[in-house]
């Protein structure tokens, strides 16, 4: 483990970060500066709220749905584990045979080629509707996954959104799980409090729980 006791897994957000095709690239405008002679370093900053690591409100997906503002924070914040999945294509039921889901629990799924920062792949690894299914139906508190979207690329009914958002379980995407390791943790990604957001970009970071990272 780092010598810190925590464990950052958001992804870095930069002009070079790769964002959905067709979405709003982060670009960042300096509107003071130092070395020009102003008090302080100011900037103005345009961004997509799905940019980097970020959590889908229910409104992303249902007309008159709960704005990221509105949502409950305690499924952000808690106890959660980390599982790494082994199917290439998408998180299936398969993968999820060896835990044990709980109502109220917060899972993070690690997948086997997670794209980088400024990468993208078309063919990234979304959650199956089955898959997607089991956990809406144990009433967890928050999937989340290391890909762009829980739902393929080319889905135009986003049945894994629209099935876990049913279910109640807050979604966290584009986390950056790539050094840790399977486990349990305490999450903290809370998303910013915008008025009737679709979506808000949050700090992921976990905290090894007292004992686990000794076994």
């Amino acid at each position: 483990m780092p010598d810190r006791d925590y464990i950052d897994i958001s992804r870095r957000i930069s002009e070079k970060t790769a964002v959905w095709p067709g979405d709003t690239p982060f670009s960042r405008r300096w509107v003071m500066s130092i070395v020009d002679g102003a008090a302080c370093n100011t900037s103005t900053i345009t961004l997509s709220s799905h940019t980097g690591t970020h959590a889908d409100a229910p409104l992303h997906f249902e007309e008159g749905a709960a704005g990221i503002d509105a949502v409950e924070l305690g499924a952000y914040l808690g106890p959660c584990r980390v599982i790494h999945t082994r199917t290439r294509a998408c998180v299936t039921t398969a993968d999820l045979q060896d835990v044990v889901l709980e109502r109220g629990m917060r899972l993070l799924l690690k997948t086997p080629e997670a794209p980088g920062d400024e990468e993208w792949k078309d063919d990234f690894a979304f959650i199956s509707e089955e898959a997607a299914g089991a956990l809406a139906k144990a009433r967890l508190a928050l999937v989340g996954i290391d890909t762009p979207s829980v739902d393929p690329m080319d889905s135009k009914t986003m049945d894994a959104h629209k099935i876990l958002l049913a279910g109640g379980v807050a979604i966290l995407e584009s986390l950056d799980l790539s050094s840790v390791p399977e486990g349990n943790y305490e999450l903290i990604a809370l998303p910013l409090k915008i008025a009737g957001g679709d979506s808000s970009p949050v700090r992921a970071v976990l905290r090894p729980l007292k004992g686990e990272d000794e076994e």
